[in-house]
């Protein structure tokens, strides 16, 4: 009697543990710190975007974003498993849609009507960008066609950060059957996490082995090459589950909670504050790196005995948080078209911003409250109500959308069938194989500049001959670019490695003409993290010149560790001259020039040259952009460097 007792008592008890189990799983907790996550990724994003020195890592708000996708997704599949043994992927993939494609479609279609409204030049590709992009695969069409995520300056497209989309839209398609392939292979749930991590190192280390600093797009872009992001959160998913993560725990486990999450939070600040999208640092181990603090992080904020899922809520977080996927998806059309028309933000970056972040906010809340929250809880029978009893707040939108999709319609035809050059990038072409013709004959003269210059700098007789003799040309090239007949003369002996970006290309004619022995490499896009495989390859080829000119700042920030080293590559017998930033509608003009102006206080051998005073009151020196010198604009770059490279020579 008593052991039936005994087994009763047993039996009511697994079942009442099943029934609260149960009960458990059922009620999705709503963890209101996630919004606050959110925050704290896009804000990321969006600074960076607008400031790249200020918060040069702002760019790993991203892997932000992917790893709690990873681990939300995840954990509710796997919810879904435990209550009904189906994942519901149906279901599950029409929510998504629902989620991603209004927007999407939104920001595709308004960018879109905007280009061929007001600049055509960047329909080029739009059929394949918006077909890529609403079939999830833009991502890899930016690997081939498209410019570096940190190239700011040379016709960037406004379209680039969807790539982000094309990841998670791959990952919703694919997850559902690696979720139950991993049911079906493992027996527990530590072991697909651990299937799942392994993933996540071969993704990073892929990352790594494939990283170019020449081009980052392939490893940037790449969903192998990303997926580490996406993996570390679902992993996290297999062995945390939120509903099993116990409500009552003692104080001082609590404790430790939060002071890991204070621990996290600080590691992922400082790394927002010191790491940058050019380092090699941050494609061999960084993003995987920050990507793992992240999951910790986002592990703490779950659990219910943490305090930070009540530290990371209020109003504020919360506003931006529900409204991050909009704010995300519509800042970088907002900034592109913004500073392509406001050409002074160089020297107001502050007001500028806060206006940009006011338009992207205002156009964020509208989609929120007319694209989002409608289409997320779409009632098609609603819908045919609608069409027969249409209302006049429904009724305008749909009318605006279906102009912009008629004059998208019209970009689309319009798109060039070939892609075509721009004026500029045609011209930049032309002259940088101009520069590399020339360049061989330069690197044959440097040998003879170098045995020549001592004897005659020592000899005046030689140097008033040289003056005297001075042919039609040279007097013709002189009136030119504004150099006297000393300058011309110094400058025909003097040896000159010339490295840069776009502008460099640009003047690289007239610097030719003006120093006959100058080897001119420049590249499109370059950016300061990339001068020092170039120094390099100079210095082992027995190429770099005792002069090096350099013209590094139009793509982005230089930050001073990366020009110590810059300087100590080329070293302290060398003379180097280094141009003043001029991008007026882009914010790291100044601290690209604040820079250099204290690099030359602690390097005796680098003299600033000030291309950026001599050209902000000169509007008509420059093309559409406002940052390539046009040929009027070439011809006043090229005189100021020759005659401050010679006054230099001369002393």
């Amino acid at each position: 009697m008593s052991q039936s007792s005994g087994e009763n008592k047993a039996m009511n008890r697994t079942q009442w543990q099943s029934q609260q189990y149960q009960k458990k799983i059922g009620k999705r907790r709503y963890i209101t710190g996630i919004d606050g996550l959110r925050t704290l990724a896009v804000i990321g994003v969006i600074v960076f975007h607008l400031s790249p020195s200020f918060l040069p890592g702002g760019f790993l708000g991203v892997p932000i974003f992917l790893v709690l996708a990873g681990y939300l997704v995840t954990y509710f599949m796997l919810l879904d498993w435990e209550k009904s043994k189906s994942l519901h992927t149906g279901s599950f993939l029409k929510r998504r849609i629902l989620r991603l494609y209004p927007t999407l479609i939104t920001v595709l279609v308004g960018t879109t009507a905007y280009i061929t409204l007001f600049n055509r030049s960047l329909l080029t590709n739009i059929r394949a960008t918006i077909a890529t992009n609403l079939t999830f695969v833009y991502n890899w069409f930016e690997i081939g066609h498209g410019q570096s995520y940190f190239d700011r300056a040379m016709g960037e497209s406004p379209f680039t950060h969807l790539w982000t989309l094309s990841l998670e839209g791959q990952f919703y398609i694919l997850w559902p059957f690696v979720i139950l392939l991993l049911l079906k292979l493992t027996k527990k749930r530590w072991q697909s996490a651990i299937i799942l991590f392994i993933g996540a190192i071969l993704s990073a280390v892929e990352m790594a082995v494939l990283y170019n600093p020449a081009t980052v797009n392939r490893v940037y872009y790449g969903t192998d090459t990303r997926a580490f992001a996406l993996l570390l959160g679902a992993s996290l998913a297999f062995i945390w589950p939120i509903h099993r993560l116990p409500d009552n725990i003692n104080r001082s486990n609590k404790f430790a909670l939060d002071l890991v999450g204070l621990a996290a939070m600080a590691m992922m600040v400082y790394m927002y504050v010191t790491t940058s999208g050019s380092d090699a640092w941050a494609y061999h181990g960084g993003m995987l790196l920050f990507s793992a603090i992240a999951t910790v992080f986002i592990a703490v904020l779950v659990h219910p005995g943490s305090h930070w899922n009540q530290w990371m809520t209020n109003p504020v977080f919360t506003y931006i948080g529900k409204r991050s996927y909009g704010i995300y998806v519509y800042q970088f059309p907002v900034m592109v078209f913004y500073e392509n028309a406001v050409t002074s933000i160089g020297n107001h970056p502050v007001i500028n911003a806060l206006i940009e972040v006011a338009i992207i906010l205002a156009i964020s809340e509208l989609s929120y409250r007319y694209i989002e929250k409608p289409l997320n809880h779409l009632d098609w029978q609603k819908v045919k109500e609608g069409f027969k009893q249409p209302q006049l707040s429904r009724i305008i939108p749909a009318m605006v959308m279906m102009v912009m999709i008629g004059i998208t319609a019209f970009g689309m035809v319009k798109q060039p069938a070939h892609p075509q050059e721009s004026a500029l990038k045609h011209t930049i072409t032309k002259r940088s194989a101009e520069a590399k013709k020339k360049n061989q004959e330069a690197i044959k003269l440097q040998k003879k500049q170098k045995a020549q210059k001592a004897e005659f700098e020592k000899n005046k007789k030689l140097q008033a001959e040289a003056i005297k003799n001075l042919s039609k040309k040279q007097k013709a090239t002189m009136q030119t670019y504004g150099v006297s007949a000393a300058n011309m003369v110094t400058l025909q002996h003097t040896p000159l490695s010339s490295i840069g970006d776009s502008v460099m290309l640009d003047v690289s004619g007239g610097l030719q003409q003006l120093f006959p022995g100058a080897v001119v490499d420049g590249k499109v896009g370059r950016q300061a993290v990339e001068v020092l495989p170039v120094i390099n390859q100079m210095k082992s080829s027995g190429h770099l010149s005792d002069n090096v000119f350099l013209n590094i700042g139009t793509n982005g920030t230089v930050e001073t560790d990366q020009l110590d080293d810059i300087m100590k590559a080329i070293g302290s017998k060398r003379q180097v001259y280094w141009t003043t930033a001029y991008v007026p509608n882009r914010s790291w003009q100044n601290q690209v020039n604040d820079t250099l102006a204290a690099g030359a206080k602690k390097y005796k051998n680098l003299h600033i040259i000030d291309w950026y005073s001599l050209a902000k009151n000169h509007p008509g020196w420059f093309t559409s952009d406002g940052i390539h010198p046009n040929n009027t604009g070439v011809e006043h770059f090229a005189g100021l460097v020759a005659n401050s490279i010679a006054k230099d020579q001369q002393e």
